[in-house]
């Protein structure tokens, strides 16, 4: 009997499933070629552009207040009224300080659609004027209050010690000043009718509370295995607290900040209705509040206009804090 022209496979014996099995006929060959060709097709056809970058907090938050009608509508909202802080010319060609006591108390008029005052001023022009006012205390009382507050909270949070024991014994004494009554006292003194005693008044008693939650968000950053990390790698501390924890920690004090903003505003037309807050000349929305409150019955334009756009202006600020409170809390999405 003639003897086969290939030998019996043996499982044991290597070498001979490439002679039983060769190419081109299911072989271990033709299995590998055809695994690479299906993975080069695979990765020919996915797209040869660059790989996207690793997405940040802000980004993310950026991203999502881009998509929120909130932010959006808020920002329209303030944008305008910055414009018209800076240019009332735009959409006001009258003078807020030029009255006419034949034209007391009017209603709207041709012209002038708001009415006039007790003293027989443009109540529209007034209300276009006094923005600059309220907005310029606003925005100075909160950079002033968020730049001291952060400052000396990141320091007392970072290094702690005695200076972090001080600071909070300080802060709590602040916190027990009543506000209004603070205003009275302190602002009754002083002579000026600028904005600036206001401002300066604010930023004095508005600094514990962001430095409280500056303190809080420099604890927790720093005790994050990156900055550990750093210490380890023998960085110093100006470096880790400007490098890694500081950027890491200023989200919340932005978020109070841009709420506090609001306030503020609103605790200047107070302390302006009480008659300690901005003075004539200057036009402010509590002090025309203030001169309208006994003439509500008799003219009630004159408390309507200025109330409504402070409360639109307070609004506009909060619904902006809400959104960016919402953007940057990771716990929140």
């Amino acid at each position: 009997m003639p003897e086969p022209e290939h030998p019996a496979y043996d499982p044991l014996q290597p070498g001979q499933g490439e002679a039983i099995a060769p190419t081109g006929q299911g072989g271990p060959m033709d299995l590998a070629l055809d695994e690479a060709e299906s993975l080069e097709k695979t990765l020919g056809d996915q797209p040869s552009g660059p790989r996207e970058k690793a997405r940040s907090l802000w980004s993310d938050a950026w991203r999502q207040l881009r998509r929120n009608p909130v932010f959006i509508i808020s920002s329209l909202m303030i944008l305008f009224l910055v414009v018209i802080a800076i240019w009332p010319q735009l959409i006001a060609s009258g003078d807020p300080l030029q009255c006419d006591l034949s034209k007391s108390q009017q209603g709207s008029a041709p012209g002038h659609p708001f009415g006039y005052d007790t003293q027989g001023c443009d109540v529209y022009t007034r209300t276009v004027y006094g923005a600059r006012a309220s907005i310029t205390v606003g925005v100075c009382a909160t950079l002033g209050a968020a730049l001291l507050g952060s400052v000396l909270g990141g320091l007392a949070g970072f290094f702690g010690g005695w200076g972090d024991a001080l600071l909070s014994r300080v802060a709590d004494i602040f916190f027990g000043i009543p506000v209004v009554l603070g205003g009275l006292v302190f602002l009754s003194v002083v002579t000026s009718t600028t904005v600036w005693p206001v401002v300066g008044f604010i930023v004095l008693l508005g600094w514990p509370q962001i430095a409280r939650i500056g303190r809080g968000s420099v604890i927790t950053a720093k005790q994050n295995d990156y900055v550990q990390a750093a210490r380890a790698l023998g960085a110093g501390n100006g470096r880790m607290l400007l490098r890694h924890v500081a950027p890491n920690a200023v989200a919340p004090v932005i978020v109070v900040a841009t709420i506090a903003l609001g306030t503020y505003i609103a605790l200047e037309a107070t302390l302006s209705f009480l008659g300690v807050g901005l003075r004539p000349p200057t036009v402010s929305w509590g002090i025309d509040i203030s001169n309208a409150a006994s003439q509500i019955r008799n003219a009630p334009h004159m408390l309507l206009w200025p109330a409504g756009a402070l409360s639109l202006t307070v609004l506009a600020f909060i619904m902006l804090g809400d959104a960016v409170r919402d953007a940057l809390d990771p716990k929140l999405r």
